[in-house]
Formats: C-alpha cells, structure tokens, sequence
C-alpha cells in the first residue's frame, strides 16, 4: 500500500489550501477565519456531521463508511499559528505582523482536509472517521478544552491519532516511539523583592540582581545533581528582567522559564527543589522570593499497540526501511497528550525534510510531503476500520 493515485493527484490543490492557510494566520482560540475555512471544505466534500464550536474553536466531521457499522477513530490536526514575524519571502507568506505558521500547522489542517475529502469520496470502510480540527496547541490547551468538552463520548471515539511533522526527518519518512514520544511541560515565574538604592552605594540596599542571578546558576542543580542522571529533565531560565537606569539598583527582579519531564516523579521533584532552591536563596539574601509554578501539558504517551499499529500503517505507505519505530522522545510539549489520556491511540511524526527548525521565522511546511500525509491518514482509517 504505497502512497495512493488520489492523494498525489491532489497535492496541488491541497498545497493551495496549506498556502491560504499559511497567508492567514490566527493564534491560540482566535481561529475563527481558519475554523470556517475548514468548515467550509467539510460541508463541500459531503461529511455526514460537521460539528463547530467544539472547545470554543473547533471543528470535527464525521464520516460514516459504506460497508456497515463498526468502531469510531479519531485523526486529528491543529490550526493556530504563532506570534513570530515571518522572514520566508515566499509569495504566500504571512499578511499579517506578528503572527505565522512556524509550525507547520497549516500543513496538518490542510493534509487532514485532504484525508478528509478522499474518505467522504471512497467511504471503504466500516465504521466511523471523525477528523478533528482544534484550536489553541501553542500553549493554550486547546487539545484538553475539546476533551472536556465531552467529543470523545459525543462521538463515540474510541481510539485517537495524532501526526506532526519534523524537520531534518526526510520527505516520506516517518518516526514514533511506544510510551513517552513527547515531554511534559511546566513554566515558572520567580519574583525576588529587594531593597532598591544608589548603584553607588550598594551596602545600603538588599540586590535583587545579584540574588536572582544566584539562582539562574543554582536552578541548573536540578538537573546536575537531584535527578538520576539517565533521566530526561530540562529546566531552562528564559527571561529576566530588572532595573531601567544605570545607576539605580532596583526594588526587584524577576526570572521565568520552563520545565520538561518525560515522569511525573521527575515532574514532582523538580518543582519541590526549584521551590527549596528559592527559599533557601531568599534566607541567605535577606530578600522576598515569590515563585508562581504552572504545570501545562501531560506527557505525550502512546499506547504501545496502537504504536505498533500506526508504525505498520507508516510502514505500509512509506516502506519499512522509511519507518524509525523507535525515535529518541522530544522534549516538546504537545496538548494531543489530553487525548492520548481520554482515548488510546498513537503520535507520529512525518518528515518535513532540510528545513528551518519549528518555530523559526524561516520555516516553512514542505508540500512535497503532503501525499504521504494524507495517505498515512486514509490508511489509518481503512485498515483501523477493515470490513
């Protein structure tokens, strides 16, 4: 079962919809124009059931088979965009400042469309595709929302597929893991309060400069000395922010960043000592520390047999030899994890092949991978739901 007729014939046309996409793009829950694009095509191509507003923003179509009753899979793609000025030239670049498919969302909307159209077209299957559309995957949950939303129950879904793309991996290749494919995520906020003076006469005020910088080092100890070392654990400082004038020492400082884990024990630990490290750094200074800590999505976790399954299926359109079925996990955050823990099911990524790195202004989704995209999706579906 290589890549099918129909999907190579549509590649164009998909890539037109992947373009208009990329031209407009929406942020977080705001997919308002992108959900009624996909709503649109949904209706056209004749799905059973087009379903908006689900976790705020999104979209399902339902699409019975023609050979009888059967099970209920989901395949689903996101749609937001970031807010990164794209530097890509491309003719169909973004129109809009500050907003851009660095992502390669739009490529996953469009080839899940793609799918989408060739299912309602063929319907060679037994049971029930619902292709899922949601909104809000950069940091806004919008995976969870769809979820408590009731769609698994309201659909009837009973196993769930994801697929993402991945630069440097090439065209027509394929990677997954079984068990922990992608991280969970944390993000922290540190607030030191000092005692603000002349920069001139330090001894008279309390540093909160010189105290959070203490702790940029400290936090690193973390991961080199409370974690085992075989253990996957990033904590990373990615902004600080203090002062406005030269010779002012200010009242306070403030340091933030993020945390990754593929355990929950891991999770638990790292955010016991980040909050030991910053008591035991404000007695030492004589500040005031005050940490807000956010844990964000779960572990992206695939069941081992549907991993089995979905590699099969990869294997089945791209070759085995295409297929990596034991991929190093990404240290990446992914709300498809919210499903993952409401259904079983499997996250795989498709290659996007020598391109900028995901969240660059210079990246760019490869159209040249959409025919194995949406052939990997109508497989799933067909063999997932044999008569």
């Amino acid at each position: 079962m290589p890549i099918l007729n129909r999907a190579a014939e549509m590649q164009e046309e998909v890539a037109g919809w992947r373009r208009h996409l990329h031209q407009n793009p929406e942020l977080n829950f705001d997919v308002f124009e992108t959900a009624a694009f996909v709503t649109e095509k949904l209706k056209a191509f004749g799905c059973d059931e087009v379903v908006t507003g689900l976790g705020r923003t999104g979209v399902v179509g339902v699409i019975r088979g023609r050979l009888g009753n059967g099970a209920v899979i989901g395949l689903r793609a996101d749609m937001d965009a970031l807010p990164i000025n794209e530097i890509t030239g491309k003719p169909y670049a973004s129109t809009t400042p500050n907003k851009m498919h660095a992502c390669g969302h739009d490529g996953h909307t469009a080839m899940l469309l793609g799918a989408a159209n060739y299912l309602a077209e063929t319907r060679n299957f037994a049971g029930t595709v619902a292709v899922i559309f949601q909104p809000a995957e950069e940091g806004g949950g919008g995976g969870n929302e769809m979820v408590k939303d009731g769609m698994m129950e309201r659909f009837g879904i009973e196993r769930v597929f994801g697929m993402h793309n991945m630069p440097s991996l090439p065209v027509g290749h394929f990677a997954i893991r079984p068990g922990p494919i992608m991280a969970a995520t944390a993000e922290f906020t540190i607030t030191v309060k000092g005692r603000g003076g002349h920069a001139a006469m330090p001894n008279g005020t309390i540093d909160p400069i010189v105290t959070a910088s203490q702790l940029v080092g400290a936090l690193q100890t973390i991961v080199s000395r409370n974690a085992d070392p075989v253990e996957a654990l990033v904590v990373s400082v990615t902004k600080f922010h203090a002062g406005d004038a030269y010779n002012v020492i200010p009242e306070q400082a403030e340091i933030a960043g993020t945390v990754r884990t593929l355990k929950k024990e891991v999770a638990r630990m790292a955010e016991e000592r980040l909050r030991a490290i910053c008591a035991g750094v404000a007695a030492a200074s004589g500040t005031t520390i005050e940490v807000r800590y956010d844990a964000n999505y779960p572990v992206t976790f695939n069941d081992p047999q549907q991993t089995v399954f979905a590699s099969d299926v990869a294997a089945a359109v791209a070759g085995d030899a295409q297929v990596i079925r034991a991929m190093p996990p990404v240290m990446g955050g992914e709300d498809f994890s919210y499903m993952l823990e409401a259904r079983p099911g499997a996250f795989i990524f498709i290659g996007n092949g020598e391109s900028a790195g995901l969240h660059h202004p210079a990246y760019d989704f490869n159209d040249e991978a959409i025919p194995h995209g949406v052939s990997y999706w109508v497989r799933i579906a067909e063999t997932a739901l044999a008569a």
